[in-house]
């Protein structure tokens, strides 16, 4: 099942879904990639690894684009090539994208595209990340649920604090001291969030869904 969904998150912003039961050999025959994407991947010591990368290409070949429209800055936050979205607005079928956010996390990778600045993240439920939620959390939040929502929940708030770095990008940023999210249900789906850094104060709107045993956040910068 390679194509999983595709969502629309707002009127501008659309994630894209991929299930990775494919082989290494499967995936790499179905994508073309530039060099620098080429010897990435024979770089990468894990499989698993491999087929992340791999099927995200294949979801930019969904959503229209190709590995050669996707480039990195210096602080290895992936864009799309201005060519490319320029192409996409000439075209009936939608308009060109201006911001791209990638995650994968075992057998899932998203891709986010979205006219606003956002970031996203995709994270596998794992015990781990409850038995690490002091480092990067305030645990009242977890007060009053049961162990199982106290896992969802806290894998929720690593995957909003994810996001909101990965709009950010800036040496420093604490996790646990920087970042604060709104109290919020998990049936609620969504919340908001504050960045105190550098003497400022940032919002950001925040929605997460559930993927099977995954949970997909996306972050927002608040108009």
């Amino acid at each position: 099942m390679p194509l999983l969904k595709v969502k629309d998150l707002n009127a501008t912003t659309q994630v894209w879904v991929w299930e990775i039961t494919e082989t290494f050999d499967e995936l790499f025959q179905s994508v073309a990639l530039k060099d620098v994407s080429l010897a990435r991947v024979e770089n990468m010591k894990s499989e698993g690894h491999q087929k992340g990368f791999l099927s995200v290409r294949r979801l930019l070949m969904e959503a229209g684009y190709t590995d050669f429209d996707l480039y990195y800055d210096e602080f290895g936050k992936p864009h799309l090539r201005e060519e490319a979205r320029s192409k996409k607005q000439e075209s009936r079928e939608n308009t060109g994208a201006k911001h791209i956010s990638i995650s994968h996390s075992h057998d899932f990778s998203v891709i986010v595209l979205s006219d606003v600045n956002i970031g996203a993240d995709l994270e596998i439920l794992k015990d781990k990340t409850l038995k690490l939620a002091p480092r990067f959390m305030d645990v009242s939040h977890l007060a009053n649920l049961t162990a199982e929502d106290q896992l969802i929940k806290a894998t929720v708030v690593w995957g909003i604090k994810e996001s909101v770095f990965k709009i950010k990008n800036e040496i420093g940023i604490s996790f646990k001291d920087d970042i604060f999210e709104s109290e919020f249900n998990l049936s609620d789906k969504k919340c908001s969030v504050e960045l105190r850094f550098n003497n400022k104060v940032e919002h950001f709107d925040i929605v997460f869904d559930f993927i099977k045993n995954y949970v997909f956040v996306c972050a927002f910068e608040a108009s």
